[in-house]
C-alpha cells in the first residue's frame, strides 16, 4: 500500500465494465515513479473524476450513449472504492462531474446529450434523484464539430453562488445561479466563433479565470468578478508555439493554474506537449514561456500533485510524470512512465 514520501491518486480511462476502469496508483514525490495499487470493476468509460474535499467519496462520469453518474465510497484505510450507487444523467456522453463548494450537490454535463445536470448529495455522499436539468440550444460554426450544443465542463465557483459550463459547440461559457437545487441562467459570454470552449482553471486567489479554448488551440484570460460571476476579457494566446504548423488533430484539452498562482499549463493534443505560461501576479496577464513534449500521445488530462505534473496520454496508453521547476515553472522530465490502457483523468486523493 501507499509508503512514505507517496501520494494516491486514482485514473479514470476508456474501458469497458468488465475491466478495471478506475485504478488506484501512488506516486513517489521524490523520484516521480508511479505504480498501480488496485483496479475498480463495473463502471465503463469513466473519463472524469472528482473526490470530495474529505477524501472518503468519489464520483465518476460513466461516458456511453445512455450516460450515468456513479458515487464511490473510499475505504479510509486501504482507498479501495465501494460502490454507493448510480444514477442517469439522461444524456449522452456525460464527460465532466464537479462537486459544489457546500458539497451538497454535483453536477454533469453531457457532451453529446448537449445538458447539464444537478443532484442532490445525500450526507454518506450518495446521490438523490436528479434535481434539475438544464438544455442548450444552437449551433457553432464548425460543422464538424459545433453542429450543436457539447457542454463539455460544468464548474462552480470558490463562492457556491454560479456554475460556469463551458460550451464547445455554442463557443459559449454559460453561467447558472444553483438556487434550492435548479439551475438559474446568469448570464452567457461569447468568445470569437471557431474556439470550442473546453476547461477551464480559476486563480487561486479568485481575481482571475483561464480557459482552454480546444478547437483554435488558444487560451483566454478573462478578469473575474466574484461577487456577480462577471468575466472580462484580458486576452487570447496561442497554446502553441509560433513556428508550429497547427494541423487538423491539434486541440487544447486540459488547463490548471499551479498552486503558487505563478504558473499557467495547458496541454496541446497533436503537437503533445504542455504549454507553460507566467502569470503576471499585479495584471493576470500571461507569457508564453515554454512548450514541454509528454512523452506520449494525447495528453487529454493531467494533475498537479505536490511538486510533480503528471500527463495522461490517452492514444500510447501510458502516464508521464515530471517535475516542477519551483522557480520557473519549467517541466522536467522524471523518466517515469506507468502503462496503462487509454488513461484519460488524473484525479489526486
Amino acid at each position: 500500500m501507499e509508503r512514505a514520501n507517496e501520494a494516491l491518486f486514482y485514473v479514470g480511462t476508456y474501458n469497458s465494465e468488465n475491466e478495471k476502469a478506475i485504478q488506484l496508483c501512488a506516486l513517489s514525490l521524490l523520484s516521480g515513479e508511479m505504480r498501480i495499487l488496485e483496479g475498480t470493476e463495473g463502471i465503463e468509460n469513466p473519463s472524469f473524476l472528482a473526490v470530495n474535499s474529505a477524501g472518503s467519496v468519489l464520483y465518476a462520469v460513466s461516458e456511453k450513449d445512455q450516460g450515468e453518474v456513479y458515487a464511490y465510497a473510499i475505504d479510509p484505510a486501504t482507498k479501495a472504492l465501494q460502490s454507493l450507487g448510480s444514477r442517469s444523467t439522461e444524456g449522452g456522453a456525460p464527460c465532466y462531474v464537479s462537486i459544489s463548494p457546500k458539497e451538497d450537490y454535483i453536477f454533469v454535463s453531457n457532451y453529446s446529450g448537449g445538458n447539464v445536470n444537478a443532484f442532490p448529495v445525500n450526507e454518506d455522499g450518495s446521490l438523490q434523484e436528479m434535481s434539475d436539468q438544464v438544455k442548450h440550444v444552437g449551433s457553432g460554426i464548425r460543422e464538424d464539430r459545433q453542429e450543436a450544443p457539447h457542454p463539455h465542463s460544468v464548474i462552480p465557483d470558490a463562492s457556491g453562488r454560479h456554475v460556469l459550463v463551458c460550451d464547445l459547440g455554442l463557443d459559449q461559457i454559460v453561467i447558472y445561479r444553483p438556487e434550492e437545487g435548479k439551475l438559474v441562467k446568469h448570464r452567457e459570454l461569447n468568445l470569437p466563433p471557431g474556439s470550442g470552449p473546453r476547461h477551464l482553471a480559476v486563480h487561486p486567489s479568485g481575481q482571475w479565470i483561464y480557459l482552454a479554448n480546444e478547437l483554435n488551440c488558444t487560451v483566454t484570460a478573462f478578469a473575474n468578478d466574484e461577487q456577480d460571476a462577471n468575466l472580462n476579457i484580458l486576452q487570447h494566446l496561442s497554446t502553441l508555439p509560433d513556428n508550429y504548423t497547427a494541423g487538423s488533430d491539434d486541440t487544447a484539452s486540459d488547463i490548471h493554474v499551479s498552486p503558487c498562482g505563478r504558473f499557467l499549463y495547458v496541454s496541446n493534443r497533436g503537437q503533445d506537449s504542455i504549454a507553460l505560461f507566467h502569470i503576471d501576479e499585479l495584471t493576470g496577464l500571461l507569457e508564453a514561456v515554454d512548450w514541454q513534449v509528454t512523452g506520449g500521445r494525447t495528453p487529454r488530462n493531467f494533475a498537479i500533485i505536490g511538486d510533480k505534473l503528471l500527463a495522461a496520454n490517452q492514444n500510447s496508453d501510458n502516464i508521464t510524470s515530471f517535475s516542477i521547476d519551483s522557480e520557473s515553472g519549467r517541466l522536467i522530465p522524471t523518466g517515469n512512465e506507468l502503462e496503462m490502457k487509454s488513461p484519460v483523468c488524473v484525479q489526486a486523493l
